[in-house]
């Protein structure tokens, strides 16, 4: 019986003739491009910002139209920024997705590797929102940490007046509300006497005067009273730069909303009016529908500044 002739696996054609490529470093990037338009395709740069500005030089010289780079801690942002600027387009690739696909030689360099994946067209880039879209997003990020640094004081305020034994947080939902913040400040400024602390009480406050007088009856000592001044002052400092976030915030959603012919009247009503911990002091609804047109807060599930809203509104916006 003949043997059959085993048919040759037909090479697989670059798409892009443009293609090329930056593995990403601390100290220095590998950038490769198109080895048909010059004999050494591959080169060092540094991560100075004109050396960023070389390498979109050098990719201009050699006909580079788009460029993908992997995914390295947040080195790869000035490089992607630069080369987006000088009109690249620029795709982020996960690393794990290029050391995923086989064939690869070991005696190819990673960012000529990348570059022949992009070139085929097999690379998927993440997900980069434009410019404007990317700056609202470095604010909420700014602002969920000074959140996280504020929440960090609050335990160590409640563990001060616990050391005292003043039992706040049994009387009151939340130190950080009016009734509990009234009497943390006025014990920061000295005051001791259970009468004057107990009318701080908010007409909301479900603990009655006397039980509010009978938890503050601690046990003081001054350097569990310096240690709630200091991180007093240091919950306050952060709520203070949480504010400055938040005008940027506003700023940067009118800016987006600027175009838009989105009339506020029509907003409709809130579906909950339950206010959500932590929320910017401007009206969020209102600054997103004047960007959108709809209220994603209609959503059940969809607040207007929780984190399972965050991805879909930058999708929306974007």
């Amino acid at each position: 019986m003949a043997k059959q002739k085993t048919r040759k696996t037909p090479a697989i054609e670059a798409m892009d003739m443009g293609a090329a490529a930056v593995d990403i470093g601390s100290r220095e990037h590998m950038a490769a491009v198109n080895p048909d338009v010059i004999d050494a395709p591959v080169r060092a740069f540094g991560t100075f910002t004109h050396d960023l500005h070389d390498l979109a030089d050098w990719f201009k010289t050699h006909g580079v139209t788009s460029v993908a780079m992997e995914s390295t801690g947040v080195y790869w942002i000035p490089a992607y920024e630069i080369l987006e600027q000088h009109g690249f387009e620029v795709i982020l690739v996960n690393a794990r997705y290029a050391k995923n696909v086989p064939s690869r030689k070991t005696d190819v360099s990673d960012a000529s590797w990348l570059r022949q994946l992009h070139s085929y067209g097999l690379l998927r880039g993440s997900f980069r929102p434009s410019a404007e879209i990317a700056t609202l997003r470095a604010y909420l990020r700014q602002r969920e940490r000074l959140v996280e640094y504020a929440a960090a004081h609050i335990q160590h305020m409640q563990k001060a007046l616990m050391e005292m034994n003043l039992q706040l947080h049994h009387v009151v939902s939340d130190i950080t509300g009016v009734t509990g913040m009234k009497i943390i400040r006025a014990i920061a400024a000295g005051e001791r006497d259970l009468d004057v602390l107990a009318a701080y009480r908010d007409v909301r406050c479900r603990a009655s005067v006397e039980t509010i007088k009978a938890a503050l009856n601690g046990n003081d000592r001054p350097e569990h009273i310096f240690a709630l001044i200091q991180s007093l002052d240091l919950y306050d400092f952060y709520k203070g730069k949480m504010l400055e976030c938040d005008r940027h915030l506003e700023a940067t959603l009118a800016a987006l909303g600027v175009d838009q012919e989105h009339d506020p009247s029509q907003l409709p009503r809130p579906r909950t009016k339950t206010k959500q911990v932590s929320t910017p002091s401007f009206d969020v609804r209102a600054a997103l529908f004047g960007v959108l047109g709809v209220d994603l807060t209609e959503i059940h599930g969809m607040g207007a500044f929780n984190r399972s809203s965050q991805h879909l509104i930058f999708r929306c916006l974007q």
